[in-house]
């Protein structure tokens, strides 16, 4: 955890990926699966899920199913 920035603010650790990097994935690439939204964004798969899953919990996004994989994509 060596090199990461802090809010000048209160010291916190600033977030390294956005929710709203994760937005902007989506609504560039359209309907999307995991994998490429992580691609987009720059973290790894994990990472990208969880935050495309608080996403979806928020309703700001959905996901349906696919064969075996997640489609995600901006509730319109």
């Amino acid at each position: 955890m060596a090199n990461r920035e802090r809010n000048e603010d209160d010291g916190k650790f600033t977030e390294e990926y956005p929710l709203e990097d994760f937005l902007d994935a989506l609504d560039e690439l359209g309907p999307s699966g995991t994998t490429d939204v992580s691609d987009y964004v720059g973290c790894d798969r994990r990472t990208a899920y969880l935050k495309l899953q608080a996403l979806e919990d928020d309703g700001e996004i959905t996901s349906r199913k696919v064969g075996n994989a997640l489609l995600w994509e901006l509730d319109e």
